[in-house]
């Protein structure tokens, strides 16, 4: 499998030089987003050696030396060096914690190792917070935390060989300008391929050597049935409700108001009992919750309304293999048809997911705006996400921009119209993503739906 150029990998480079030793970092994600992979390839191209402690196949003997060895750090690293067969060099060796979660004894120990100062170390885990993953110890102050997602569209174009299209992109993207109309339309081409084929790295990986969207799609429900054993096995009481919820996703996002409604799931449901399945999905990362927020200013945080939502798959191909996941296997004109922009499937529940996970590969929370007055028509208005920009009109101050996405040529922007109308004076500029060319005039900016991760 060819290694897929990530983003994390900079963000730990920059780490290292940073903290220079004063520091972990836990690298959290969902299963199968290439937090392992990535930790060892930092290990292997930043340091002269590495050591990778799997917890989640810990031999006895190794539980042993950390068991027996906690206080005594010369002869715990001599054995975990004879172990591995890996000579270890002060202050230019790693040690990568694997699945730490299932071991807490041993992040725990992380802040005694960092005071040690002799080495740099890298957790990977998944379902951090999870109660019984926290339960008894000290979470080490010392542990800088970074979340990592599947691949996002430019990592995606990376991965398919189009580095040079992705920086074309940005460049356009800071100057405002359309790209030509041919780059513009294998922009999109690709685009449609990232809907289709996602970001999880083994699924990108299989699609960039044979180009088969049906071996993706295998690939894809093999994850799912991972994830769905996971629920089984660490959600507790809860797999029910966690399972229900994850199933009703694609039926939500396929509605004109994407709202998460619980009476989907159960009739009777009340939003309190599923709290915890909400947070043991959103905690495993295999959601993104977007909250309402009732006023736009900067501070979106401050106004989340928690009873109203929108529920994302971290993943838009997972998504389309949960769409059809009452069927062995996604038709491969299904495929064909999102490609080529002849679907009936509602495309606008995949383009919106698919900006939403961008979103949140930069690391931003997920707000929409909404407001329903029977009274008023001009008050009543759906607004896809907020996100908190600079603006340059307001000497560089943060400001809110409101965003639409839309998956069709035609469309109409009254929501966007109204809000301006109603909060002008707390706005920045306004983004519809759209898949036709760049537009730029004055507080409204149209682009292209393959720039909406540089947002």
């Amino acid at each position: 499998m060819a290694m897929l150029r990530r983003k994390m990998l900079d963000k730990l480079i920059a780490w290292k030089h940073r903290a220079n030793g004063c520091e972990a970092v836990l690298i959290e994600g969902a299963r199968r987003v290439g937090k392992s992979t990535t930790a060892v390839e930092f290990g292997r191209t930043q340091y002269r050696s590495y050591l990778l402690v799997d917890f989640a196949r810990l031999p006895q003997e190794v539980h042993d030396v950390f068991e027996n060895q906690r206080d005594d750090f010369d002869t715990l690293f001599m054995m975990l060096s004879a172990y591995y067969r890996t000579r270890l060099y002060e202050r230019d060796s790693l040690i990568i914690f694997d699945e730490v979660q299932r071991y807490p004894a041993a992040r725990e120990l992380i802040k005694y190792l960092v005071a040690d100062g002799r080495y740099d170390y890298v957790e990977t885990g998944s379902l951090i917070s999870i109660r019984k993953n926290v339960e008894g110890i000290v979470i080490p102050s010392e542990e800088r935390k970074m979340g990592m997602g599947p691949l996002d569209f430019e990592e995606f174009c990376w991965a398919m060989g189009e580095e040079l299209l992705a920086e074309t992109i940005r460049h356009a993207f800071d100057a405002l300008r359309p790209l030509p109309d041919v780059l513009h339309k294998r922009a999109m081409r690709l685009w449609r391929e990232y809907l289709l084929v996602g970001g999880m790295p083994q699924v990108v990986s299989s699609y960039v050597e044979r180009r088969d969207f049906g071996e993706a799609d295998d690939i894809k429900r093999g994850i799912l049935q991972l994830y769905g054993d996971d629920i089984g096995k660490f959600a507790n009481g809860d797999a029910g409700r966690v399972r229900g919820i994850f199933a009703q996703i694609p039926g939500q996002l396929s509605k004109h108001e994407k709202r998460f409604t619980l009476a989907s799931v159960d009739k009777d449901a009340r939003l309190r009992e599923y709290d915890a399945a909400f947070f043991w999905l959103e905690d495993a990362r295999l959601i993104n919750i977007c909250r309402n927020a009732t006023d736009p200013s900067v501070g979106l945080g401050l106004y989340e309304d928690n009873a109203s939502f929108k529920c994302y798959m971290a993943d838009t191909g997972l998504l389309v293999a949960q769409t059809f996941a009452d069927r062995e296997t996604t038709p491969d004109d299904v495929y064909r048809d999102i490609l080529f922009d002849k679907l009936s499937l509602n495309e606008g529940m995949l383009v919106e997911n698919a900006v939403a996970q961008q979103f949140r590969a930069n690391g931003r929370r997920l707000f929409f705006f909404s407001r329903s007055s029977r009274e008023d028509a001009a008050r009543t208005m759906e607004i896809d996400f907020l996100i908190v920009r600079e603006y340059d009109d307001a000497a560089m101050k943060p400001r809110i921009s409101p965003i639409e996405v839309k998956s069709t040529r035609r469309y109409g922007t009254s929501s966007l119209d109204k809000f301006r109308r109603l909060y002008g004076g707390k706005l920045g500029k306004e983004y519809v993503l759209h898949p036709r060319q760049l537009e730029a005039g004055g507080e409204r900016i149209k682009l292209p739906l393959y720039m909406a991760h540089c947002l």
